[in-house]
């Protein structure tokens, strides 16, 4: 059975996207099991700073050599920064999902409440239990 990092401190999406508040903002990037399905990430189609973002509404994507992936927005609000490594190192996504991967920077329309996303142990249940590509 996969074992995937889930860190304990974030949020999570059914549609696989891992969401960490910082202040006011709210940071966005895939999860471990979603990057392991993807394989090698060669392009991410980022939003541009500024962008309004709309609650499960599609905001990006990601390419691999396998396929593209729609991101859809855990909440809205208005993307306030985009990581550009992301432009020359997509596979950064790959190597640190978490950290050096992250996607956007969202400042939400309103208070997020992120406890009506998934805990670490709420979103592990939804993940295939020997499924590995």
């Amino acid at each position: 059975m996969p074992q995937y990092n889930l860190p304990e401190d974030l949020f999570y999406t059914p549609e696989h996207i891992w969401v960490r508040q910082e202040g006011d903002e709210l940071v966005l990037g895939i999860t471990d099991f979603a990057q392991s399905q993807l394989e090698e990430v060669v392009y991410a189609d980022v939003p541009n700073v500024g962008a309004p973002m709309e609650a499960e509404k599609e905001f990006g994507s990601l390419e691999s050599m396998k396929t593209v992936s729609a991101l859809f927005a855990p909440v809205g609000g208005t993307v306030t920064a985009v990581n550009g490594d992301l432009e020359n190192t997509p596979a950064l996504i790959n190597q640190d999902c978490y950290g050096k991967g992250w996607i956007a920077r969202v400042c939400p329309k309103a208070p997020a409440d992120l406890h009506a996303l998934l805990c670490a142990e709420q979103y592990a249940r939804l993940l295939p239990q020997n499924s590995q590509t």
